[in-house]
């Protein structure tokens, strides 16, 4: 059989998801579940809180908004299909659907790495030039950085996406929980290297590349912070970064371990744990870390709930 009867003759792809866990489907399924709800909630809350006070409308909150909402998304493309694949049993995955998710992934995924970059570039300018800081984060700014997030996204999608779903296949059991890259390279009849440099390099690009501005970003806040003589002013300054920080080390970490390496360090059981932490885990997580020590999200979060009791009591 050659390459194109290869293609032609694949249709769908079998999800291999946690066979040994197979006898606890039910129980993950009810967390797994559970965890999804409680992330739609927390994410779908900060968007609202951010709209709805004005007292957020600052490009900082502006980039709050879009991450939460790009981890709404990025879990959505995942976890239904995961969850349906627990409860009904059926690790069947058509060829377009796998495509597609793919693509969202990628394109969730990397825009996710460049909003990170621009959320590092906002608190470089808000501690370095405060004074030039609503002249240089204007919302016009704020808004290109958002879309070129987006943009990358998309391009880095894309291209995976078509080149790696133009390759002939020779199985259809992907060993991981959903279409991913190095777990679809590894169905491939032909030598791979080249795809593998090519994953390499694009990761190199989308992730290496915002996760570089973003250490140019800190570097120039610690020189700032440095320089200041009251250690409160520091503490004050650095303590608007800490989350953003931590959200960066939690995605760069498991996203980088992942996709900077080649195929023959793929390894399914700790792959899927990494690609686990950072498609449930971390946008679990980054609600919770922003508006844990964050006063202002805290105080709109009141504010918001006090409208939300009013309006119940009108009702009634």
């Amino acid at each position: 059989m050659n390459s194109q009867e290869n293609v032609t003759a694949i249709s769908c792809f079998i999800l291999a998801g946690f066979p040994e866990a197979h006898k606890f489907r039910f129980l993950i399924f009810s967390v797994l579940l559970s965890l999804y709800i409680i992330t739609l909630m927390t994410n779908i809350l900060i968007i609202l809180t951010v709209k709805s006070d004005p007292i957020l409308n600052t490009p900082m909150y502006f980039f709050l908004m879009h991450l939460a909402y790009l981890e709404v998304c990025y879990m959505s493309v995942i976890i239904p299909k995961l969850l349906e694949t627990l409860l009904v049993d059926s690790e069947v995955i058509s060829f377009l659907e796998c495509a597609i998710q793919m693509f969202l992934f990628l394109f969730f995924g990397v825009a996710e790495c460049f909003l990170l970059a621009a959320m590092a570039f906002d608190r470089y300018v808000a501690i370095c030039h405060p004074l030039r800081y609503m002249t240089i984060m204007s919302r016009s700014t704020c808004w290109k950085m958002v879309t070129g997030s987006y943009i990358f996204g998309s391009i880095v999608g894309l291209i995976h996406t078509t080149v790696t779903f133009q390759l002939p296949f020779c199985g259809v059991v992907i060993n991981h929980f959903f279409c991913e890259i190095q777990p679809l390279l590894g169905l491939v009849c032909n030598d791979t290297f080249i795809n593998e440099v090519q994953v390499i390099g694009v990761a190199m690009l989308a992730i290496m590349l915002p996760f570089f501005l973003i250490i140019l970003s800190y570097t120039g806040i610690i020189i700032t912070l440095t320089g200041m003589s009251s250690l409160g002013s520091r503490h004050k300054a650095f303590s608007t970064c800490t989350s953003h920080l931590i959200v960066v080390i939690l995605f760069y970490g498991t996203a980088g371990s992942m996709y900077l390496k080649p195929k023959s360090c793929y390894s399914p059981s700790v792959d899927k744990l990494l690609s686990f932490s950072y498609t449930i885990a971390t946008p679990l997580l980054n609600p919770i870390i922003y508006s844990l020590k964050n006063k202002e999200i805290q105080g709109a979060l009141k504010k918001l709930r006090r409208k939300m009791v009013l309006l119940q009591i009108k009702r009634w």
